[in-house]
This record gives structure tokens, sequence and C-alpha cells, in this order.
């Protein structure tokens, strides 16, 4: 009503009346265009990808509208992803590579017990301080080495990692505790030298490409495949698989005259895609990859000294996990902060188990878990969820006691060349989300061996939606266990640009600061596979059956 009096009211040679009639002009060109279709061919529809993680997006991307001040506005998960990736930065070094002869040498490289004693003590401390020199026997001058420390004595099935402090100037103080009697030997290994680490972290951030997936899509009587991905770049219409909440994407080429969700099977291979130079993949070499430092150095024996063993507190869920997380000695995994109770008894397993629901959600490395299960309780028996393939649901259950225990994977990127189902797929964070929990639900979550050929904020992006599921759990349950499985490290000769351990200790290291004031108990099984110095992905069955026992010390 106001602006039409105002209307009524303007004189007709006034000048609000022509800039009026201008405005009316210029809408009425507006409205023709828009009907007749000829402004969007000089003005396109504003697009913008829904999934915020893409940093170099091509215009070939198939896109969805969504308002400008949405896409534009910085989430709270952005935030965080960017900060982390920022401090990662800092951390890791940025040094250029010219020539090997101006790279760490393990072989040049000078190792020398600091304060070194007569006579070791267990509960001790072990300090070497380490003096990195190149081929041509210069010291280095800045550090970012990648090191693995380790003792051990095999005699004894003992092992432990060691601390390592980079003081960046190229010397390093490892430190190790002296947790056992006897002869106990040191060993440090160079798995890549700073300039590896430099060109690995480079690399891994470059693209989404170095995987390529393929879609199985269902058609009639008979399949269809077509290319799929984190990222595509194509100009081909595509099937999105959006997670608008989670900022979570995944993408597939769509086939012609089949529905997205005609999806059924997914799988993948390796591409020829590198983005090392080819002087870079010679660091890569396994000759180059995890040299020993100290080959000429002595064994030390440490003898007991009446030292008694302080009384520690039963391991619980929200106990601080301190680095050693602890050591193994006659294959047992020996927990330093806590005390652990051996469950090797049936009916204290069966006990424990007694009307627990669990659920296990990650890689093969946890289903290595479910696969296991049946080996020390006797009673549960696998019941078949239907599907095909070892990726499938698999589900352990003891009717009389009322146990049900249950390994699903993770969703993508899911890194197999076996085919396997997309019909139950989901993210981790949803999949608790469907969780209403109680004192006698647990939650077993592992992920990172998948995610290593990625760039880091996929990585990053998924840890923070887990632990935003995790408190949305305990707001409605706060008496379910949640656990935390940390990565296993893996074989040496694995291909370092995919799927190395250096990738997997920065997910680790990830890990420890996105869930470290979370009340979830922690299985570290980084440092666990480091005491055992396993170097396999799948560890035996012993270290296998002692994460499992940790397991049931947080649940019982």
């Amino acid at each position: 009503m106001f602006i039409s009096y105002r209307i009524l009211t303007m004189s007709s040679n006034s000048i609000a009346w022509k800039i009026l009639l201008m405005l009316s002009s210029l809408l009425a060109m507006w409205v023709f265009f828009m009907a007749s279709g000829i402004f969007s061919k000089f003005w396109p529809t504003l697009k913008l990808p829904i999934s915020v993680h893409h940093w170099n997006i091509s215009k070939k991307f198939l896109s969805i509208d969504v308002p400008l001040t949405t896409a534009m506005a910085p989430t709270e998960i952005k935030k965080k992803t960017n900060k982390i990736i920022s401090q990662l930065d800092q951390l890791i070094p940025h040094r250029p590579f010219f020539h090997m002869n101006t790279t760490t040498s393990a072989a040049h490289s000078v190792a020398t017990i600091f304060n070194p004693k007569t006579t070791y003590c267990r509960g001790d401390q072990l300090d070497i301080l380490l003096e990195m020199r190149d081929f041509l026997g210069q010291r280095k001058e800045y550090g970012g080495d990648f090191l693995r420390a380790r003792i051990s004595s095999p005699k004894l099935k003992a092992g432990a990692s060691g601390k390592v402090t980079d003081f960046n100037n190229g010397t390093y103080l490892v430190s190790f505790t002296l947790f056992w009697v006897g002869k106990v030997s040191v060993s440090l290994l160079l798995i890549h030298p700073s300039e590896g680490v430099s060109a690995l972290w480079k690399a891994r951030n470059r693209g989404y490409d170095k995987v390529i997936f393929t879609g199985q899509f269902a058609n009639g009587t008979s399949q269809v495949v077509t290319e799929c991905g984190l990222v595509l770049k194509t100009s081909t219409e595509l099937c999105q698989y959006l997670d608008h909440r989670d900022q979570e994407a995944f993408y597939c080429v769509r086939p012609p005259n089949v529905s997205c969700n005609a999806l059924t099977h997914m799988k993948s291979r390796n591409s020829e895609v590198s983005y090392l130079s080819i002087k870079e993949k010679t660091l890569f070499q396994r000759s180059n990859v995890g040299i020993e430092i100290m080959k000429k150095f002595k064994s030390i024996v440490v003898s007991n000294c009446n030292n008694s063993e302080m009384e520690r507190e039963k391991c619980h869920i929200g106990i601080k996990v301190p680095v050693p997380s602890g050591y193994a000695l006659q294959g047992r995994w020996i927990s330093a902060p806590c005390k652990l109770t051996q469950f090797n008894a049936m009916n204290i397993i069966n006990d424990c188990l007694k009307g627990k629901l669990i659920y296990l959600m990650g890689d093969s490395t946890l289903r290595q878990w479910i696969l296991y299960f049946p080996n020390i309780v006797k009673t549960l028996k696998v019941f078949d969820h239907h599907g095909s393939g070892k990726f499938k649901k698999h589900v352990l259950v003891d009717v009389e006691r009322h146990i049900h225990i249950q390994w699903k994977k993770h969703g993508h990127p899911f890194v197999t060349t076996q085919l396997f189902s997309m019909k139950d797929d989901e993210y981790v964070a949803r999949e608790i989300d469907r969780i209403s929990g109680d004192k006698n639900t647990a939650i077993v979550i592992t992920l990172g061996q998948h995610f290593r050929p990625f760039p880091i904020d996929i990585f990053i992006r998924r840890a923070i939606n887990v632990r935003r599921a995790i408190e949305r759990l305990f707001l409605r349950s706060p008496e379910t266990k949640v656990i935390l499985k940390a990565e296993n490290i893996r074989e040496m000769y694995i291909e370092a640009e995919r799927f190395g351990d250096f990738h997997g200790y920065i997910q680790y290291l990830i890990m420890k600061d996105i869930f470290q004031d979370l009340n979830v108990g922690v299985i570290d099984a980084w440092d666990m596979t480091i005491a055992y110095g396993t170097n396999n992905v799948h560890p035996p069955n012993h270290v296998v059956e002692n994460q499992i026992n940790m397991f049931l010390n947080y649940i019982c």
C-alpha cells in the first residue's frame, strides 16, 4: 500500500517518475528474456559444487544449484579441516630434492648413547643422540626425516617402540623405556629422508586420481560399468552420491538410460598416475626405504635391580595413552598406563560378552577381529547375512548368551580389486547415528589404510564427522562404549606414494588430535604393531588376539 500510494502521488514530469519508468522497462525486458531463454545464453545459472573439499574445481564437474551465500560461507568442518592442514604444512618440511648425495644417509649418520650407564635397570630410560649426515658425510642442518625406533629381545618375544624428538637441526633424541629384563637390541630405521617426506606430502595433496574406482550398475538382466571417484574430471553427466550434512561426496559417470539408484557393486584399481618426479621416485626404491642406522650397535643388558613394579589401575575407557603405549613380552601385550586382564579362559570371555551388542566399523584390519573371535569364543556362530565376497557384512551370534557381533566396511573410499556390494554401504558417522546405544553396546572404529592414496582433507573431514557422530551418541546414550583402533603399520615394500606408512603416520597424528579429549578407549595399533615388528597390514593372529584382549578390558 505504501509503494502504491507513493506512485500515485508522483508528478509525471518528476525525476522520480522517470526513474520509475526506466526501472519498469528494465524489469519488463528481464521478464521477456527469461521467458524466451535468451538471457541464459549470456549469463549461465550460478552452479557451485556441493562438496566443499574440492579445492581446484574444474568447470567440467557436474554441479548443483545452491545459493551463493550458502556456498561461500565457511562451514565449521571446513574451518577445522583447513586449520589442521595448515598445522601439518608447518610440521612437515618443504625440502626440494636435487641429488641423492645431499639427502640423509643411514650409513653416514652417527648414533651415540646419551649419558651411558654401566648398569641398566628395568624401568630406566635409554637415550640415544642421533646426528644425521648426507651421503657425502656432511652434517644435515635441518630435520624432518621419517624414523622408526624399536627395542627388542627376540628370545623373550619382547618389543617396544621408541619416542623420537626432532630438534629440526639435523639432530634427534631417541628415547626408550627399558620395560623388561634381559639382552636388548636397538633398531633405528630411516624410513624416508626429509626430502622424501616433503615429496610425499606434496604428491599426496595434488590429486584424487591415483586410484580409479569402477561402479557396476544393474540394467535389467545385464550389468553396466562406469568410472567412479571422489572427484571426476569429465564433462559427461554424473551420478552424485552426496551427504549434504557431512559434506561427503562420491561420483560415478552415469550410464546411458540407467538410473543412478541402480549402482550395485564397486571395485578399484591403481592408476598409472604419479605426482612424483622421476628423480624423486629414486628415493622410494626398496633399497632406500627402511635402512638401519645402528647396524654396529651392541646389545645392552637390563637387570632387575630389585625394582618393584608400581600398582597400576585397571585399563578403562578414557585413560590417557602415552608414547610408547605399552610393550610386548612373551608375546603378550602389556599396557604402559594401566593393568590389563588376560581374557584367556573361555568362561571369563563368555561372561564378559554376555548380552553385548558389538559393532565393528572399518577396514579389513577390523575384519580380522570378527574372523578371529570364533577361535576364542567357540559358541559364536556365523550368521549368513547373504551377499557375496569377503567385504560383505559379517555377523556372529550366540543366541543363548545374547551376544551379537557385526563387522561392516566403512564408506567411500574403500580400495580393493575385489568387487563388493554397495547395497548397504554407508559412512561410519551415519552408521553411528542409527545406534540407540546402552551400557551393553560397544562400537569399535578404525579408519586409515584406504584413505592413504588421497589428499588429506578427505581423511580429516571423515574423522571430524565421526567425532561429531560420537558426540551425538553420547548425548542420547553416555553409557555406550566407543573404542578407536589406530592403523597398523604395513609392508616396507609397498608403494610409498600410494600406501606408504608416512601417510599412515600423519593420519595417526590427526586421529590423536581430533579425538584427544573425547571419552573413548584407544587401542594404539600403530605403536603395538611397531613393538611386535610385524610390518604387515594384516598382522599375525597373536597380535590380533592382543588387540581383542585390550578391547575386552575396555568393555568389561
